[in-house]
């Protein structure tokens, strides 16, 4: 996908990869970048620092009548929206002792609020006969989120989920990408590494941290390829590769990892 003159919207886009992402769309030409966030007043402080092709609202991406309401105003707005970055996650931080409250609210945005995205945008982009949706996966999508049970199967579900779809309606003119980065400097990370939590520091100790605008720059190379797994991080396709030929061995070799965290 060429971005110059597109109407893109990004949840989760007030902040770490969201707002780098609606930075780069609007430098790289779109005519229009939404930014829907649940801290309202944080989008709007990243579409007043954008400019004018910027436009923030509030938005629950669990509640659907939030997320079509968003994608109607949108297309009555500006005519069509030809790429989604369903981008909002949240992380729990626990294995199975996280409540089902934990576990629901994973759920519902990371997997849920895909779902709920994709039934608003898709009959727009159907009708014309072309779009493009860009779910913000992880590379705990392909791998494992260690420390973090409900994170790790969620963001399997959103993996899953973004294939079946690009399965589904690539050739009614439908792109799908899933992005999966590894560790990125974001609030989610450093938090966890401060309070320790293990699943952060294994992500760190296992791979170059990148910067948002690091993963904006491989969004941007992986939209232009139209490629379903953009992976800003190129060794967790090795990883991935290695854990589908050998799970014993990868998770022992995961196992040991965590031993030497644990250790330090």
């Amino acid at each position: 996908m060429n971005l110059t003159d597109r109407i893109v919207v990004v949840t989760g886009g007030a902040g770490g990869i969201g707002a780098a992402l609606s930075r780069r769309f609007a430098a790289e030409g779109a005519a229009a970048v939404v930014i829907a966030d649940l801290d309202g007043d944080a989008a709007r402080a990243v579409a007043e620092g954008i400019g004018p092709v910027a436009h923030a609202t509030a938005l629950d991406v669990t509640d659907e009548d939030q997320v079509r309401a968003l994608v109607d105003d949108t297309e009555r707005r500006y005519g069509r929206i030809d790429l989604f970055c369903a981008n909002a996650g949240v992380t729990t931080g626990g294995g199975v002792e996280v409540d089902d409250a934990g576990w629901d609210r994973a759920w519902r945005v990371n997997v849920l609020a895909h779902v709920y995205s994709a039934r608003a945008v898709l009959p727009g982009m159907l009708a014309r006969g072309g779009g493009h949706l860009l779910h913000t996966c992880s590379a705990a999508g392909v791998l494992t989120a260690v420390g973090d049970a409900a994170y790790t199967a969620t963001k399997h579900a959103s993996v899953g989920f973004a294939e079946w779809l690009a399965i589904t309606y690539r050739d009614r003119g439908i792109r799908v990408s899933a992005l999966c980065p590894q560790g990125v400097d974001t609030p989610m990370l450093a938090d966890g590494i401060v309070e320790g939590h293990l699943g952060t520091r294994v992500i760190a100790a296992s791979g170059a941290v990148l910067t948002p605008d690091q993963v904006a720059d491989a969004t941007i190379a992986g939209l232009a390829e139209e490629r379903f797994l953009i992976l800003p991080h190129p060794e967790v396709a090795d990883y991935a590769r290695r854990r589908a030929e050998d799970p014993d061995g990868w998770q022992a070799g995961m196992r040991k990892l965590i031993r030497r965290l644990q250790r330090s």
